[in-house]
């Protein structure tokens, strides 16, 4: 089966080094987003930055779905360290991920009557990404990410952790694996870490952002690179 990747990034700065490696680009404007189409390692891709937050992210991916064609989805750019463990430019791969900020019952309940709370990752693109991080330069580790829509204190840190136990957080990842789980599109999220408990704060974010995108984006090309052998 020929793969169409979507790359889904939240911001200009996370998606600029995906699309550096984005050969015969084209550019669609669609919702107000613009949408990049182009290969990397030989792969079709269609990357967008859909801007901050869960509804922006979700029409990203529904465009990309219904108007490009896109049968894979990767989420890529920065998150916030959660874990002890995880240090600043780790890069963080999801096996799953959820909503901190979204009560349990709203997902399990009713539509789309999920048996728990968590999107699970496509076992085929984690797969894919332990074979590429065996392979790469960067640190990278795999586990449970999760999505809301605020910056979070020390007090919700330690709410957070308790109750999810997560390695990262972030404002988008759980919306892309929501639309992906009702259409049925596998699914993953690769993050790199721009700030931790230790290291935190807007500047640090901001220091931290450019290089910690860049290696977001350098793991999905890995990525791709085995991807590219299975097609």
């Amino acid at each position: 089966m020929k793969h169409k990747i979507g790359i889904i990034c939240a911001a200009d700065d996370e998606i600029n080094p995906v699309l550096s490696h984005l050969t015969k680009t084209e550019m669609t404007e669609k919702a107000m987003l613009k949408y990049y189409e182009g290969q990397m390692e030989g792969v079709d891709v269609a990357a967008v930055f859909c801007g901050v937050c869960k509804v922006n992210a979700a029409i990203a991916a529904q465009i990309l779905i219904d108007s490009f064609g896109c049968n894979v989805m990767i989420n890529g750019g920065t998150c916030g360290g959660m874990d002890q463990g995880l240090r600043v430019f780790d890069t963080v791969v999801a096996t799953e991920t959820a909503y901190w900020d979204v009560a349990e019952d709203i997902l399990t309940e009713y539509h789309p009557f999920m048996k728990s709370i968590y999107f699970q990752s496509d076992q085929k693109l984690v797969s894919l990404a332990r074979k590429a991080a065996d392979q790469s330069s960067q640190k990278v580790v795999f586990g449970r990410m999760m999505t809301g829509e605020i910056f979070i204190d020390q007090e919700k840190r330690v709410e957070i952790n308790q109750i999810h136990k997560p390695l990262t957080v972030d404002m988008e990842t759980g919306a892309i694996a929501h639309v992906c789980y009702v259409n049925q599109i596998p699914f993953i999220a690769v993050r790199t870490i721009t700030d931790t408990e230790e290291q935190s704060g807007v500047d640090t974010f901001d220091q931290n952002c450019s290089k910690a995108s860049a290696l977001s984006a350098e793991f999905i090309r890995e990525m791709l690179k085995e991807l590219k052998q299975l097609q």
